[in-house]
């Protein structure tokens, strides 16, 4: 049940993450009283900006937190350099990597398509995550799993504005969502796997610390017009960003570390019903008696499997 718990507080945190970011790429009325938002265009290097402002605070901040969450995280990082540890140091490189790709799509297609079109395209991650667990680890998801699996994609999709206007503006937004999907569930399978041998909260730093490396150099690649923009604002919506993915990769690694990969991909998958939820209550957006089902249909779901212990392989 701890693991289940972890992963559904992480869930919570990302919903947050993901306001945040529509906030400061659209114009919104906060909790229906202060307008705010829209501070910087929905572009490529403002993506990147965002992701390297995102970082560049919550690595000092990771830095320091993090040796009291786990005394060891220092030592643990320094056995990395020892030749008997490369391949964890790969493990915990290729987290990062996978880290910055997974948030730079996902970005992109945020920038290119409807930010809820975006979000579902991102969370069918839960099906390469079980395949790619399949493959890697021999642990097919069961009968159980596979079902639960349904109804959380069924009740996510019915959270979708299904409007026209909802209709996908680009096909290389949708390719970006799902690549996004594709790379996350193969980060979280690399993340299971180097749990088997390295503690999560130094693995999770070493992959916030590589995506603040590699946005700043996409940052020297692909840079804007940066002159003019609200920095104090975009400085704010960097910290809170910051802080709500640390917590929430941190407890996500801890669920995994508890419950496996596809367990938590499972759980995670709730998270577009928490976004919409979330956003109706602090961004006002309304939902219909379809979205309302959906988020009834997941939260049901999600219920149901935390009352089942994982699958053994």
């Amino acid at each position: 049940m701890l693991g289940y718990g972890l992963v559904l507080l992480a869930g919570l945190c990302f919903t947050l993450q993901n306001v945040i970011v529509r906030v400061l790429f659209n114009q919104v009325d906060l909790f229906g009283r202060l307008s705010t938002g829209g501070f910087v265009a929905a572009n490529l290097p403002n993506s990147f900006l965002l992701l390297f402002m995102r970082t560049a605070v919550g690595v000092p901040l990771m830095a320091i937190l993090l040796p009291t969450l786990y005394p060891k995280t220092w030592s643990d990082i320094r056995q990395l350099g020892h030749r008997s540890q490369r391949p964890q140091l790969k493990l915990a490189l290729a987290g990062g990597l996978l880290m910055f790709l997974y948030l730079a799509l996902l970005y992109v297609a945020i920038g290119q398509i409807a930010t809820g079109i975006a979000l579902t395209l991102f969370f069918t991650f839960p099906v390469f995550t079980a395949l790619f667990s399949w493959i890697w680890f021999g642990t097919p998801p069961s009968w159980f799993q596979g079902g639960i699996m349904v109804l959380i994609f069924l009740g996510s999709w019915l959270t979708l504005p299904h409007q026209a206007s909802a209709t996908v503006e680009s096909w290389l937004g949708v390719i970006f969502g799902l690549a996004s999907g594709v790379t996350y569930a193969l980060y979280t399978v690399v993340a299971q796997k180097s749990f088997e041998h390295f503690h999560p909260v130094p693995f999770t730093w070493i992959s916030f610390a590589s995506t603040l490396v590699l946005s700043a150099f996409s940052l020297l690649v692909w840079h804007g017009q940066m002159e003019s923009l609200p920095w104090t604002a975009l400085w704010i919506g960097g910290l809170l960003s910051a802080i709500s993915t640390f917590a929430g990769h941190m407890l996500n690694n801890l669920g995994i570390r508890l419950v496996g990969a596809t367990a938590a991909a499972l759980l995670g998958a709730a998270n577009p019903a928490f976004t919409a939820l979330f956003a109706w209550i602090s961004l006002q957006e309304q939902l219909s008696t379809l979205q309302i089902m959906g988020i009834g249909l997941v939260v049901t779901s999600v219920a149901a499997l935390s009352t089942r212990k994982p699958a053994k392989p």
